[in-house]
Formats: C-alpha cells, structure tokens, sequence
C-alpha cells in the first residue's frame, strides 16, 4: 500500500524533514565537507555552510560544555520545530489542505526553532553573554529563513490533527 499525502500529517513530515536536516547536514562530515570544499564567497558556498549550522559533534578539541550546548542545539532545533508545527495554528484553521498557510507554518516554525534553539543553548556555552546569546538567535533565524522553506514543502498539502 504506497503511502500518499493523505496519510501523512504535517507536524510528523516536518519534524522528520527537521530531523533529516540536522542529520545529514548537521554531521561532522558533511561540516568538514563544507568548510574545505566551499568557498563562502560565493551563494552556493555559503548556502551549504548554512546547511551545517546545527552542527552536532562525536569528538572534539572544544569545551565539554561548548560540545554539550552543540549537540543540545541540534537536538533542539528538531524538537523545537516539532512544537512550533504543532501551536501554530494557521494551517490548522485553513479550509483546504495544501493552502499556502501550511508551507508558512512550516517555514515559520523552522525560523522559530533555530532562532530558540540558539538562544537557549548559548546560555551553557562557556563564556556565556547577552550579546553572544542575540547573535545567536540571529544565526538561527538566518539558518531557518534561508533552510526552513525545506520543512515548508515537506508539510504542504499534509494533514492536520488526528484522523477518525
């Protein structure tokens, strides 16, 4: 039985296309991949170092609490946007499924999830402070407002809530 659109409801296919995001892109390898293959001078170059913002690490140089709040913010974005997709309450209300509302809950929850995630992760970082923890939150937003339209179309034309 192939599964269809039907099946599928929006607040699983984002978080799940978050999840995918974090994993692949978020990897050490693919961060490694990047930082040496691409020259950030460029759109292409710095749009797949984006990709690896939330980075999450097996092993490091860093401070156990810099490696700590790392993988808690990879973590975080993924649960984050599992939240966000679920309060927001735009494509919850549209009418028809696949409306435009969808695909700006989920993309509006990815911001949110990257911008939070930063936010509160930069509170255990060594050396914590208010600046560092709002340019933070500024690079989550950017990671969301330029990766989020992923999660965006993944939740277009899904279901909301549960089905009898």
């Amino acid at each position: 039985m192939a599964l269809t659109n039907r099946y599928k409801s929006a607040t699983g296919a984002g978080t799940a296309a978050a999840l995918i995001l974090v994993l692949v892109f978020g990897s050490p390898w693919y961060a490694t991949w990047a930082t040496e293959n691409t020259d950030a001078g460029t759109a292409g170059g710095w749009f797949l170092q984006l990709l690896a913002w939330p980075r999450w690490y097996l092993d490091s140089d860093d401070s156990i609490q810099d490696i700590l709040a790392a993988d808690l913010k990879a973590i975080l974005v993924v649960a984050l946007t599992a939240l966000f997709l679920y309060l927001l309450p735009g494509s919850q209300l549209a009418r028809a499924r696949g409306t435009l509302s969808q695909f700006f809950a989920g993309w509006a929850s990815y911001i949110f999830a990257g911008a939070f995630a930063a936010l509160l992760t930069t509170l255990i970082q060594s050396n914590p402070s208010l600046l560092g923890a709002f340019k933070a939150a500024g690079d989550g937003t950017t990671y969301g407002f330029f990766v989020g339209w992923i999660v965006g179309l993944v939740t277009l034309g899904s279901w909301r809530g549960t089905r009898s």
